[in-house]
Order: structure tokens, then C-alpha cells, then sequence
């Protein structure tokens, strides 16, 4: 060895020449990586645009709020076109001949479900529901459905729940037909497909009360204007699974069933419709969870029937009443899921082996009828159309004494841990008042720019121009610090709600017990409407922010951890097993493998529970949330159609944002990929 090398070794004079050689060779190769980065250019990109925008902003419009010359004061226009329709609706041509001919069709069809269903009586809808949950389900469905409709008649509800199902059974049809021709446009036709996909994106990350207002500025308050917000609400499900499953045929049978000569229509009803069958029958079912769900908020404009009675209760905050009603909506709700579930898995089956004949095809039909029709007529014999008086239970009473007890016991003054009216007010005075406050004292144009961040980096430049665009058509709207008392309230809930679906849904895909636990809780919490949520939250926290808060956490959660867990569980095994025989830890994998591979669930679940809680916190102006959800509120049950029409337009614009901002798009998953 030289002494040239011996010395480079360990000559100390020559290792700090070393390491900066080293070092400066680092940097470039530092900095390439940095440029490179794609979001490192974008931050480069804001930061550059902040740094022209922001000064000329901050010197022609200072201060937090939205700058009053930005605003555009829509109330005069809102105002002059509800009086023309109010001066013209019995007079001009439109409504005489189009939205006329809509509301007596929609009447008609409501009234004559209704009494078909007061006809058949109690006993022979009860009959013949069950044996139809028999037919198309098994006898387990038609044990529950049996139960659930005996329980509507126990609570005194029945009545509403023969209303309710009256404007379910219009609502859905409509919604099944439109939606369905609609997916089979989008399913055959690239452009239609093209055309819908963006509308039926933003319908469906819309809460539901932003559908009412339109309605009834055209319908007015009663049944057409709620069957028809249903069906808005409701269709695009509809469309889009059926779409999606048209569109996802197998290829190699269409060409087969092609090859035979088959014409466009044989192939459409032999093929396409066959392989898209789960898809279908997957969007009828959604379409009538959706429908329940807003056929019962759509009781605020008149829709009647068992949302009317928990929005009365609501309003007086009675407890007990809103549970009796709130009780057949659950029930339905799972009949109805349940139902359409198993029957689905059955379609298609080969039936089993020894099954008798006479309980297969038009004999079990036949059977369902002629039972139905015998009971039907014994009904009517005995003299009782509706629910028996006598098998009437009244909870209300009890009920409102347990709530009055909880008031007592469970409200105030609980030792160590304090009671729920504590945790309501420290949750407003540690959390949602800091949190409003500091939204309402950003600038605006930081609130801009930083939804403009956050939506270009988790997607595009388009992206992050719609994201910014509604947010700002919320301040030229004059409705900036109401709207951010509501992102304050959805952004308070989504984080406890993301912590808790997080940690639950990671401990649900790691022990099979707690997920098979689970399982069942979160089957019934997804099919109950939102309405439901707001009652024991009302019995617990009385009214105001707080309980709209808990009933949005309540309501979304299930959502997350049924996201996390699945995301969790189907990360690919192989690379499991490959950190395993590296010898990492449990913790290790879970941070290193699973979380990276699941990121896509992961971020469908932040963007799923956003959406869930936005839709609950509106409707929370029922129990005193206040802000937009009050204002459409006012606008309905005032009759200002000006305040209510602004306030549903920002929430639009609102949840148009929160749904840009933690929506990854495809083309940024592809770069991820």
C-alpha cells in the first residue's frame, strides 16, 4: 500500500475534504429531486401567485371578511321571480300545462297508492308484505318484516308508515325509471357517459337539503314538490350504477352474443342486462335507501307522513313522539335494505335441491296473492282497516321520563367525568368557538388560498380552480361568516370522526372478532335516514351546536370505519409477508406497508366523511346548529325563498369544495401510481 493511501486514510487533515466533496456533490442531486417533485412546483407556483395577489388584495379590500363591493345582492331578482310565480302559477301556460300536469300525476299516483294500502287494511298489507319478503328473500326477511310492520302498529304509527310508504312507492318508481334511462344513455353512449358523470358527481355530494328550495319555488309546499325533490336526490345512484355496470360488460360475451347475429336490442336485453344484474338490483337498492332517507327530510316542505311527525317533535323537542315515529323509519329502512339485499344474492341461483315446486315460479305467486286476498277480506270482516286500538302501546310518556332522568342524572353534575351538558360546553368553548372564530378572522383571500392548495394537490389545476371558484361564489353571495360557522361545525366533526373510523376501522381489519361484532351495528347504522340521528342526540345534549355536531359524527362514522377496515384488509399479502421475513413488527407493518397500500381507501374515507357530516350538520338547523342550515330553514318555513335560496346555493358551493379538496382525481392517482 503507498503512503499516498496510507495517509488518505488516516490523515485527519484530508476527511473534512472528503466530506465536503461529498456534500457538494449531494446538494445538486438534493435540488434535482426537489424540482422535480410535482409538489414542490405547485407550492412554487401559489407561492408565487400569493405573493403578486395577496399585497394588491390586502390593499384595495383589507380585513377578514369578505369585502362588501365583492358582494352581489341577489335578494331583489330571488324576490321578483318567487312573486311571478306566485302571480302566474294558476295563469301562465307552464304551469298550467307542464309542472301542473307533473303535480296532479304525482297526486294522483300518491292517492292512489294510499288507498290501495288503506284498502288492503292492516292485516292484508302486513300479509302481504310479509309473504312477498318470503317470496324473493326467505322466511328469515319475512320473520323481520312480519316484526317491523307489528312494531309501526304497536307505536300508533301506523297511519304515517302507510303515508310514508305511499310517497316511497312514487318516489322510487320515478326515481328507478329516470335514473335507469338515464345509465342506459351513459352506459351505450362515450359522450352522454361523459356528459353525466361530472352531474351526477356534484348531485351526489350535495346534501339533501340543498334539493329542497329549488322544488318549492315551483311546487310550493306539499306532496308534489317532496316527491320530486326525492327523486332528484334519489335518481342518481340509479344512473350511475347503472351506467358503470352496462359499461363493465364483459367484452368476450358481447362479441360472442354479436357473432350470432344477435341485433342491438337482443344483445342489450340477452347480454348486457344479465352481466349488469348485481349493479341494477345494487342501484335500486341504494335509490330506496335514499329515497326513505329524503322522503323524510322532505316532511319540512309538506311531504307528511312519518317525517312530519319526528320534524314536529323535533321542533317542540319531544323526545318520546320523535322516537315513535323515528322507530318505523329504522324499520323500514332495514326491511327494505335486507329485502332488496338477499334478494339479489338470490337472483340468478339455481334453486335448491328438494325444494318443493309449488313454492317455485307462478304457484308460490299465485299462493302470495290468494293468501294476501283471504286475509285481506278477513280484515275487513272484523271491521279494522287500520292498526287496532287496543294493540296500541304508547312510549312517549315513558320516554320523555327517561330523558327527563337523564337531564337529571346524566346531564349536569356527574362526578370525575362531568355530564353531557360539560362535555356540549367545553366542546363549544374549546373547539367549535375557536375554530369558527379563527375561520371568521383569516383573510378571505387566505381561506382562498388555501383551499386553492389544498385542491391542486391533491389534484389538478381544474381541480383547484372549481374548489376556489365555489368558494368564492359563497362570499359574492354575502353569506361568508354563516358559511363559516358551518365549516367550522364539518371540520370539528370530521376530525373527531376520522380519529375514531380510523383507529376503529385499523382494529376492525386486524381482529376478526371485532369486525364479525360489528358488522351487524354498522349494517343498521348505514340504512338509517339522517333524520334519525338527531333524536338521541336531542335527548342527551338538549339543543344548539353541540348535539348537531354529535349526530354528524354519529351519522358519518359508520362510513369510515367500514372504508379504513376494508382498505386495511385487502392490502395485497404478498407484501405483508415480505415485511414479516424482514422480521418488521406489527406496528412497522401497519406503518410502512398497510397505511401506504390503503391510502387510496384511506382518502376515500376523509372524503366519504366529509360529505356524511356536511349533510347532518345542515340539517342540524333543526336542533339549533344555526347558521346555513338555519337560513334554509327560515327561507321554507317563512316563506323567504331569498334567504332560503342563498343559503342552499352556498351550501352547494360548500360541499362542492369539501368534496374537491379530498377527492384525489384519476389522473393525479395514475402520477401516483
Amino acid at each position: 500500500m503507498s503512503a499516498t493511501t496510507t495517509r488518505s486514510r488516516t490523515d485527519p487533515d484530508t476527511a473534512p475534504s472528503a466530506d465536503k466533496t461529498a456534500a457538494a456533490e449531494a446538494r445538486p442531486s438534493l435540488l434535482r429531486t426537489l424540482v422535480s417533485s410535482p409538489t414542490v412546483r405547485k407550492l412554487a407556483v401559489l407561492a408565487v401567485i400569493a405573493a403578486v395577489l395577496i399585497p394588491l388584495a390586502h390593499a384595495k379590500w383589507a380585513g377578514a371578511g369578505w369585502p362588501h363591493a365583492l358582494t352581489v345582492d341577489v335578494s331583489g331578482p330571488l324576490e321578483k321571480s318567487s312573486d311571478w310565480i306566485l302571480d302566474n302559477r294558476d295563469s301562465h301556460w307552464i304551469f298550467l300545462y307542464f309542472f301542473g300536469h307533473i303535480s296532479q300525476a304525482i297526486i294522483t299516483g300518491v292517492r292512489v297508492v294510499y288507498i290501495a294500502l288503506l284498502a288492503l287494511g292492516w292485516a292484508g298489507v302486513t300479509a302481504g308484505l310479509t309473504l312477498l319478503a318470503w317470496r324473493v328473500a326467505g322466511v328469515r326477511v319475512a320473520v323481520t318484516t312480519l316484526v317491523s310492520l307489528a312494531v309501526c302498529g304497536v307505536l300508533g304509527m301506523w297511519v304515517p308508515t302507510m303515508q310514508t310508504l305511499a310517497l316511497m312507492a312514487v318516489a322510487v318508481t320515478a326515481s328507478v325509471v329516470i335514473g335507469g334511462l338515464l345509465g342506459l344513455a351513459g352506459g351505450l353512449s362515450e359522450l352522454a357517459f361523459r356528459v353525466l358523470r361530472p352531474v351526477l358527481d356534484t348531485m351526489q355530494v350535495l346534501p339533501a337539503f340543498a334539493y329542497l328550495l329549488p322544488v318549492v319555488m315551483i311546487f310550493g309546499n306539499g306532496v308534489p314538490g317532496a316527491v320530486l325533490a326525492t327523486v332528484i336526490y334519489a335518481a342518481p345512484p340509479m344512473a350511475r350504477l347503472t351506467a358503470l355496470g352496462l359499461r363493465g360488460a364483459d367484452a368476450g360475451v358481447l362479441e360472442a352474443v354479436a357473432s350470432l347475429g344477435a341485433t342491438w336490442r337482443q344483445r342489450l336485453l340477452s347480454a348486457r342486462f344479465p352481466l349488469a344484474r348485481k349493479e341494477l338490483l345494487l342501484g335500486i337498492n341504494q335509490t330506496i335507501m335514499m329515497a326513505l332517507s329524503m322522503a323524510v327530510i322532505a316532511s319540512v316542505i309538506g311531504g307528511g307522513g312519518l317525517g312530519d311527525r319526528v320534524y314536529q317533535a323535533l321542533s317542540s323537542v319531544d323526545v318520546g313522539k320523535a322516537l315513535a315515529a323515528g322507530l318505523p323509519i329504522v324499520l323500514l329502512a332495514v326491511v327494505m335494505d335486507r329485502t332488496i339485499g338477499v334478494a339479489g344474492e338470490r337472483l340468478g341461483a339455481p334453486p335448491a335441491e328438494g325444494g318443493s315446486r309449488l313454492l317455485r315460479g307462478w304457484p308460490a305467486w299465485a299462493g302470495v296473492a290468494v293468501i294476501t286476498a283471504v286475509i285481506t277480506v278477513a280484515g275487513r270482516l272484523s271491521g279494522s282497516q287500520t292498526w287496532p286500538g287496543g294493540l296500541t302501546v304508547a312510549i312517549e310518556g315513558p320516554v320523555n321520563q327517561f330523558k327527563e332522568w337523564i337531564v337529571d342524572h346524566i346531564y349536569t353534575d356527574v362526578p370525575v367525568v362531568g355530564g353531557t351538558a360539560e362535555w356540549a360546553a367545553n366542546y363549544l368553548k374549546w373547539v367549535l368557538d375557536p375554530l369558527r372564530e379563527g375561520l371568521q378572522g383569516i383573510p378571505w383571500y387566505g381561506i382562498l388560498l388555501i383551499v386553492a392548495a389544498l385542491a391542486w394537490l391533491i389534484g389538478t389545476w381544474a381541480t383547484a380552480l372549481t374548489a376556489t371558484a365555489a368558494m368564492a361564489a359563497i362570499g359574492v353571495l354575502g353569506v361568508w361568516e354563516p358559511s363559516m360557522d358551518t365549516l367550522s361545525q364539518v371540520l370539528a366533526a370530521v376530525v373527531v370522526t376520522l380519529v375514531l373510523g380510523f383507529a376503529i376501522g385499523i382494529w376492525a381489519a386486524r381482529s376478526a372478532r371485532l369486525e364479525r361484532m360489528l358488522r351487524p351495528v354498522l349494517d343498521v347504522c348505514q340504512t338509517m335516514p339522517q333524520f334519525v340521528y338527531l333524536i338521541p342526540v336531542v335527548a342527551l345534549f338538549d339543543v344548539g351546536r353541540a348535539p348537531a355536531a354529535a349526530a354528524a359524527i354519529v351519522y358519518a362514522l359508520p362510513a369510515v370505519i367500514r372504508i379504513t377496515a376494508q382498505g386495511i384488509r385487502n392490502v395485497d399479502p404478498s407484501a405483508l409477508e415480505s415485511a414479516r421475513s424482514l422480521g418488521a413488527t406489527q406496528g412497522q407493518q401497519l406503518r410502512q406497508v398497510q397505511l401506504p397500500l390503503a391510502r387510496p381507501a384511506l382518502l376515500l374515507a376523509v372524503n366519504q366523511g366529509v360529505v356524511l357530516v356536511l349533510a347532518v350538520v345542515v340539517i342540524g338547523g333543526l336542533v339549533g346548529s344555526g347558521a346555513l342550515g338555519y337560513d334554509v330553514l327560515f327561507g321554507l318555513a317563512q316563506g323567504d325563498l331569498a334567504t332560503g335560496l342563498v343559503a342552499g346555493v352556498a351550501i352547494v358551493c360548500l360541499g362542492l369544495m369539501l368534496d374537491r379538496v379530498t377527492q384525489p382525481t384519476a389522473r393525479r392517482d395514475r402520477k401516483g401510481a
